[in-house]
Protein backbone atom coordinates (compact mmCIF):
# COMPACT_ATOMS: atom_id res chain seq x y z
CA UNK A 1 0.00 0.00 0.00
CA UNK A 2 2.89 2.37 0.85
CA UNK A 3 4.59 1.47 -2.41
CA UNK A 4 1.51 2.36 -4.38
CA UNK A 5 1.31 5.75 -2.63
CA UNK A 6 4.99 6.44 -3.40
CA UNK A 7 4.43 5.49 -7.06
CA UNK A 8 1.41 7.78 -7.22
CA UNK A 9 3.36 10.63 -5.57
CA UNK A 10 6.14 10.37 -8.13
CA UNK A 11 3.60 10.59 -11.00
CA UNK A 12 3.33 6.91 -11.77
CA UNK A 13 -0.18 5.49 -12.24
CA UNK A 14 -1.70 3.46 -9.51
CA UNK A 15 -1.28 -0.24 -10.18
CA UNK A 16 -4.63 -1.97 -9.65
CA UNK A 17 -4.70 -5.08 -7.53
CA UNK A 18 -4.48 -8.36 -9.35
CA UNK A 19 -7.84 -9.91 -10.21
CA UNK A 20 -8.87 -13.04 -8.38
CA UNK A 21 -7.82 -16.26 -10.05
CA UNK A 22 -10.20 -17.63 -12.70
CA UNK A 23 -12.42 -20.34 -11.34
CA UNK A 24 -13.05 -23.19 -13.72
CA UNK A 25 -16.52 -24.78 -14.06
CA UNK A 26 -16.83 -28.06 -12.34
CA UNK A 27 -19.39 -30.70 -13.36
CA UNK A 28 -19.83 -31.55 -9.73
CA UNK A 29 -21.73 -28.27 -9.19
CA UNK A 30 -24.54 -29.31 -11.59
CA UNK A 31 -27.11 -31.53 -9.90
CA UNK A 32 -28.65 -34.03 -12.33
CA UNK A 33 -31.24 -36.46 -10.98
CA UNK A 34 -30.28 -40.08 -11.45
CA UNK A 35 -32.03 -42.11 -14.20
CA UNK A 36 -34.19 -43.90 -11.66
CA UNK A 37 -35.48 -40.58 -10.32
CA UNK A 38 -36.16 -39.34 -13.86
CA UNK A 39 -38.21 -42.45 -14.60
CA UNK A 40 -40.23 -41.91 -11.44
CA UNK A 41 -40.95 -38.31 -12.41
CA UNK A 42 -42.17 -39.40 -15.87
CA UNK A 43 -44.31 -42.27 -14.59
CA UNK A 44 -47.47 -40.27 -13.89
CA UNK A 45 -47.37 -38.18 -17.14
CA UNK A 46 -46.80 -41.34 -19.17
CA UNK A 47 -49.71 -43.05 -17.43
CA UNK A 48 -52.02 -40.09 -18.06
CA UNK A 49 -50.95 -39.91 -21.70
CA UNK A 50 -51.50 -43.66 -22.15
CA UNK A 51 -55.09 -43.27 -20.91
CA UNK A 52 -56.02 -42.04 -24.40
CA UNK A 53 -56.15 -45.71 -25.44
CA UNK A 54 -59.28 -46.07 -23.33
CA UNK A 55 -61.10 -44.47 -26.29
CA UNK A 56 -60.12 -47.34 -28.58
CA UNK A 57 -63.09 -49.58 -27.56
CA UNK A 58 -65.41 -46.66 -28.26
CA UNK A 59 -64.19 -46.33 -31.84
CA UNK A 60 -64.36 -50.11 -32.29
CA UNK A 61 -67.97 -49.94 -31.10
CA UNK A 62 -68.69 -47.28 -33.73
CA UNK A 63 -67.27 -49.64 -36.36
CA UNK A 64 -69.78 -52.26 -35.21
CA UNK A 65 -72.54 -49.62 -35.51
CA UNK A 66 -71.28 -48.92 -39.04
CA UNK A 67 -71.74 -52.61 -39.88
CA UNK A 68 -75.32 -52.44 -38.58
CA UNK A 69 -76.05 -49.46 -40.84
CA UNK A 70 -74.59 -51.29 -43.85
CA UNK A 71 -76.84 -54.27 -43.12
CA UNK A 72 -79.88 -51.99 -42.73
CA UNK A 73 -79.07 -50.27 -46.03
CA UNK A 74 -78.99 -53.54 -47.95
CA UNK A 75 -82.22 -54.76 -46.32
CA UNK A 76 -84.04 -51.59 -47.39
CA UNK A 77 -82.55 -51.74 -50.88
CA UNK A 78 -83.55 -55.40 -51.23
CA UNK A 79 -87.13 -54.59 -50.22
CA UNK A 80 -87.21 -51.76 -52.76
CA UNK A 81 -86.03 -54.01 -55.57
CA UNK A 82 -88.53 -56.72 -54.59
CA UNK A 83 -91.34 -54.14 -54.48
CA UNK A 84 -90.41 -52.97 -58.00
CA UNK A 85 -90.99 -56.54 -59.21
CA UNK A 86 -94.41 -56.68 -57.58
CA UNK A 87 -93.74 -58.22 -54.16
CA UNK A 88 -96.68 -57.01 -52.02
CA UNK A 89 -95.06 -58.07 -48.74
CA UNK A 90 -91.88 -56.10 -49.49
CA UNK A 91 -94.00 -53.06 -50.44
CA UNK A 92 -95.90 -53.31 -47.16
CA UNK A 93 -92.63 -53.44 -45.21
CA UNK A 94 -91.35 -50.37 -47.09
CA UNK A 95 -94.50 -48.35 -46.45
CA UNK A 96 -94.37 -49.23 -42.76
CA UNK A 97 -90.66 -48.36 -42.44
CA UNK A 98 -91.04 -44.91 -44.04
CA UNK A 99 -94.18 -44.09 -42.05
CA UNK A 100 -96.23 -43.32 -45.17
CA UNK A 101 -99.96 -42.97 -44.59
CA UNK A 102 -102.38 -42.27 -47.39
CA UNK A 103 -106.15 -41.98 -47.65
CA UNK A 104 -108.23 -44.88 -46.26
CA UNK A 105 -109.23 -45.94 -49.78
CA UNK A 106 -105.63 -45.89 -51.06
CA UNK A 107 -104.44 -49.14 -52.61
CA UNK A 108 -100.80 -49.83 -51.66
CA UNK A 109 -98.62 -49.28 -54.68
CA UNK A 110 -95.09 -48.20 -55.44
CA UNK A 111 -95.76 -44.62 -56.48
CA UNK A 112 -93.31 -41.73 -56.83
CA UNK A 113 -93.80 -40.53 -53.26
CA UNK A 114 -93.03 -43.94 -51.77
CA UNK A 115 -89.93 -44.34 -53.94
CA UNK A 116 -88.72 -40.85 -53.03
CA UNK A 117 -89.18 -41.51 -49.31
CA UNK A 118 -87.35 -44.82 -49.54
CA UNK A 119 -84.47 -43.28 -51.50
CA UNK A 120 -84.23 -40.40 -49.01
CA UNK A 121 -84.07 -42.99 -46.24
CA UNK A 122 -81.17 -44.71 -48.03
CA UNK A 123 -79.40 -41.36 -48.45
CA UNK A 124 -79.96 -40.72 -44.77
CA UNK A 125 -78.24 -44.01 -43.92
CA UNK A 126 -75.29 -43.11 -46.20
CA UNK A 127 -74.88 -39.68 -44.60
CA UNK A 128 -74.97 -41.13 -41.10
CA UNK A 129 -72.38 -43.65 -42.24
CA UNK A 130 -70.19 -40.80 -43.50
CA UNK A 131 -70.60 -39.11 -40.13
CA UNK A 132 -69.44 -42.30 -38.41
CA UNK A 133 -66.37 -42.49 -40.66
CA UNK A 134 -65.42 -38.91 -39.83
CA UNK A 135 -65.82 -39.55 -36.10
CA UNK A 136 -63.90 -42.86 -36.19
CA UNK A 137 -61.01 -41.85 -38.45
CA UNK A 138 -60.76 -38.20 -37.46
CA UNK A 139 -61.27 -38.85 -33.77
CA UNK A 140 -58.70 -41.63 -33.66
CA UNK A 141 -56.17 -39.51 -35.58
CA UNK A 142 -56.78 -36.48 -33.35
CA UNK A 143 -57.18 -37.97 -29.88
CA UNK A 144 -55.59 -41.44 -29.88
CA UNK A 145 -52.70 -42.03 -32.27
CA UNK A 146 -51.32 -41.16 -35.68
CA UNK A 147 -52.28 -43.41 -38.58
CA UNK A 148 -49.31 -42.45 -40.79
CA UNK A 149 -51.34 -42.47 -44.00
CA UNK A 150 -49.36 -39.72 -45.76
CA UNK A 151 -48.17 -42.11 -48.49
CA UNK A 152 -51.42 -44.06 -48.73
CA UNK A 153 -53.15 -43.55 -52.11
CA UNK A 154 -56.63 -43.67 -50.55
CA UNK A 155 -56.01 -41.15 -47.77
CA UNK A 156 -59.02 -38.78 -47.47
CA UNK A 157 -58.21 -35.20 -48.41
CA UNK A 158 -59.56 -33.76 -45.16
CA UNK A 159 -57.47 -36.11 -43.02
CA UNK A 160 -54.21 -34.34 -43.96
CA UNK A 161 -55.16 -31.25 -41.92
CA UNK A 162 -57.60 -32.67 -39.39
CA UNK A 163 -57.65 -31.29 -35.86
CA UNK A 164 -60.25 -30.76 -33.17
CA UNK A 165 -61.56 -27.51 -34.71
CA UNK A 166 -61.79 -28.88 -38.26
CA UNK A 167 -63.47 -32.03 -36.96
CA UNK A 168 -66.12 -30.01 -35.11
CA UNK A 169 -66.98 -27.97 -38.22
CA UNK A 170 -67.21 -31.05 -40.44
CA UNK A 171 -69.37 -32.90 -37.93
CA UNK A 172 -71.70 -29.91 -37.65
CA UNK A 173 -71.96 -29.77 -41.44
CA UNK A 174 -72.76 -33.49 -41.62
CA UNK A 175 -75.45 -33.13 -38.96
CA UNK A 176 -77.04 -30.31 -40.96
CA UNK A 177 -77.13 -32.57 -44.03
CA UNK A 178 -78.81 -35.35 -42.05
CA UNK A 179 -81.31 -32.90 -40.58
CA UNK A 180 -82.08 -31.60 -44.08
CA UNK A 181 -82.88 -35.13 -45.29
CA UNK A 182 -85.21 -35.71 -42.35
CA UNK A 183 -86.92 -32.37 -42.89
CA UNK A 184 -87.40 -33.10 -46.59
CA UNK A 185 -88.91 -36.50 -45.78
CA UNK A 186 -91.29 -34.81 -43.36
CA UNK A 187 -92.41 -32.20 -45.90
CA UNK A 188 -92.98 -34.83 -48.60
CA UNK A 189 -95.18 -36.74 -46.18
CA UNK A 190 -96.53 -33.60 -44.49
CA UNK A 191 -100.17 -34.70 -44.47
CA UNK A 192 -99.28 -37.37 -41.91
CA UNK A 193 -97.75 -34.90 -39.46
CA UNK A 194 -99.29 -32.19 -37.32
CA UNK A 195 -98.35 -28.54 -37.63
CA UNK A 196 -96.61 -28.73 -34.26
CA UNK A 197 -94.28 -31.48 -35.50
CA UNK A 198 -93.50 -29.57 -38.70
CA UNK A 199 -92.81 -26.40 -36.73
CA UNK A 200 -90.50 -28.08 -34.23
CA UNK A 201 -88.54 -29.93 -36.93
CA UNK A 202 -88.03 -26.66 -38.77
CA UNK A 203 -86.90 -24.86 -35.61
CA UNK A 204 -84.49 -27.71 -34.75
CA UNK A 205 -83.02 -27.55 -38.25
CA UNK A 206 -82.54 -23.79 -37.97
CA UNK A 207 -80.87 -24.34 -34.59
CA UNK A 208 -78.43 -26.76 -36.23
CA UNK A 209 -77.66 -24.17 -38.89
CA UNK A 210 -77.01 -21.42 -36.35
CA UNK A 211 -74.87 -23.76 -34.24
CA UNK A 212 -72.72 -24.69 -37.25
CA UNK A 213 -72.28 -21.01 -38.14
CA UNK A 214 -71.29 -20.23 -34.55
CA UNK A 215 -68.75 -23.07 -34.49
CA UNK A 216 -67.23 -21.99 -37.82
CA UNK A 217 -67.08 -18.34 -36.71
CA UNK A 218 -65.47 -19.27 -33.41
CA UNK A 219 -62.92 -21.41 -35.25
CA UNK A 220 -62.06 -18.47 -37.49
CA UNK A 221 -61.65 -16.15 -34.49
CA UNK A 222 -59.37 -18.59 -32.73
CA UNK A 223 -57.22 -19.19 -35.80
CA UNK A 224 -53.74 -17.54 -35.68
CA UNK A 225 -53.24 -14.26 -37.53
CA UNK A 226 -52.61 -14.79 -41.23
CA UNK A 227 -53.88 -18.38 -41.04
CA UNK A 228 -57.05 -19.40 -42.80
CA UNK A 229 -58.87 -22.38 -41.29
CA UNK A 230 -59.09 -25.38 -43.57
CA UNK A 231 -62.39 -26.17 -45.17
Amino acid sequence: MVGNLQFQARGFPLIPPAPPPFTTWSPKRMTVPPPVEQNRQRLLPNFIFASRWLQLPLYLGLIVAQCVYVFHFWVELTHLIEAVFGDAQALKILITSIGYKAAPDWVPQLNETVIMLVVLGLIDVVMISNLLIMVIVGGYETFVSRMNLEEHPDQPEWLSHVNASVLKVKLATAIIGISSIHLLKTFINAENYSEKVLLWQTLIHITFLLSALAIAYTDRLMAPAGHTPHD
